[in-house]
């Protein structure tokens, strides 16, 4: 069987992510052993970074001016271990790295649309995505832009039929999904509702099936009633709901312990319910070693926990590290080889 077909997109050209990129592929061994890769990425901001890159893969870039097929990219990949690189905007630009403007904005969405695209046609067995900047893309491109995830799930259709979609972090020793992504906490709060905790946690069950356990929203999960009625309210009957649908869940539990029960291997998973809740657990214990994965997609997509980081931008220090661990899992999950807990 050949290696799986990883497409991975730039991310803001400004930020870190071509630099990323461009470690990742010329790591030593070649991972293109493991995967096929196809880079997303303007030709303007990979060679924006040789005067800082200059072990980096330069000779085995071939840049492609129309998507490629599986066919094709494979047959790049077999001659002498060549990189494909598909430019989505294909037109040279100076790159000012450590500040994003117009043109980055819509160079990463053009990125971010290409890989879609290929991803949804089969092309690519998953679709890697470097980071991008919400406020510059809402600023220049789309002012409803709010992140990777809801922009994948609406591309995909999946907001027309109910929250089938959920984002979620994989650490090595704590799995996390999230009711809601980015937004304001007043409005986060907002959204705890009985039908949303339970439409995610079908959609968890449907997807990555485990033991889950819903944090609540109050300090002890409201203490029965003295420290707020919401988790008794909204949440409890979401559970129970659940439950009798066949999902293997508990709670609301008290979230200030929580996480560290799921990481002594009591639960698979935790749903949060905002987003901070969440990922200050995760990138607590892993920051840098979880993996973003958009559950419910028609394809595999999944991204590195950390943003674009446009005070090392244009440097040459930024860490690949992350992105080779978020490929690591990547290839699991291209593999069917689901996170488990340790119970």
């Amino acid at each position: 069987m050949p290696p799986p077909l990883l497409a991975l997109t730039q991310g803001d050209p400004a930020g870190v992510g071509p630099e990323i990129l461009l470690k990742l592929l010329g790591a030593r061994p070649p991972l293109a052993v493991a995967f096929q890769p196809l880079l997303i990425a303007e030709r303007a901001a990979l060679e924006s970074l040789r005067p800082v890159l200059p072990d980096a893969p330069w000779e085995r870039l071939v840049y492609l001016d129309r998507p490629p097929t599986r066919a094709q990219i494979a047959g790049l990949a077999a001659a002498g271990e060549k990189l494909p690189v598909l430019d989505p905007v294909g037109r040279r630009r100076r790159i000012v790295h450590g500040a994003s403007g117009p043109e980055d904005a819509s160079g990463a969405l053009a990125a971010l649309d290409a890989g879609i695209a290929l991803a949804r046609a089969g092309e690519v067995d998953a679709l890697v995505t470097a980071p991008v900047a919400k406020g510059s893309i809402a600023r220049h491109c789309r002012a409803d832009f709010r992140g990777h995830t809801d922009y994948l799930a609406a591309a995909c259709g999946l907001e027309r039929y109910g929250r089938d979609y959920l984002m979620a972090f994989l650490a090595p020793d704590l799995q996390v999904a999230l009711l809601s992504t980015h937004l304001p906490l007043a409005e986060a709060l907002h959204a705890v509702s009985t039908a949303a905790v339970f439409e995610a946690l079908l959609c968890l069950h449907r997807h990555a099936p485990g033991r889950i356990a819903v944090a609540g929203v109050n300090p002890h999960a409201g203490e029965g009633g003295l420290l707020g009625t919401e988790d008794a309210a909204r949440v409890a009957p979401a559970v129970t709901a659940a439950s009798q649908r066949g999902v293997d869940v508990c709670g609301p539990e008290s979230p200030d312990s929580l996480f560290a029960r799921a990481r002594r291997g009591e639960f698979d998973w935790v749903l949060a319910l905002y987003h901070d809740q969440g990922l200050i657990a995760v990138k607590t214990a892993a920051f840098g070693l979880a993996t973003n994965w958009t559950l419910g997609l028609p394809f595999l997509r999944t991204s590195v926990d950390h943003g674009t980081a446009f005070q090392l931008a244009g440097r040459g220090v930024a860490d690949a590290a992350p992105l080779s661990a978020v490929v690591a899992t990547t290839l699991k999950l291209v593999a069917r080889e689901l996170p488990r807990g340790r119970r």
